[in-house]
């Protein structure tokens, strides 16, 4: 029956896939087409692995899979732009605003 027999600890095993290529190429294709980009680095949960939110002048987003917090600061750091823990700094207010302009008026975006 094995009632007092130990357990392994199983680890924590993410359901979510890894950043590929695309997601790369999606990311930088933003940073190219827009001004003011910041990239904010989000953590790893449960649920999905490390992402990275870019947020252009504007307030407009995206967000994407990246290969860890480094990966995130290389990938900043090689297109040359800021980049944020989203713990300790939040989302910037031109996001939200945006967010806000999307819901009010869906036919202009």
């Amino acid at each position: 029956m094995g009632l007092f027999r130990r357990r392994k600890k199983t680890r924590a095993v993410s359901l979510d896939r890894a950043a590929d290529r695309g997601d790369l190429e999606h990311l930088e294709g933003f940073v190219r087409s827009r001004r003011g980009v910041e990239a904010y680095i989000e953590p790893r949960t449960t649920v999905t692995e490390t992402t990275v939110m870019l947020i252009a002048d504007d307030g407009e987003w995206t967000r994407r899979r990246i290969d860890g917090p480094d990966g995130a600061r290389r990938f900043a750091y090689r297109l040359g732009i800021p980049v944020y823990d989203v713990r300790l700094m939040g989302y910037p207010q031109r996001m939200r605003d945006y967010n806000e302009r999307r819901k009010r008026r869906p036919e202009l975006f």
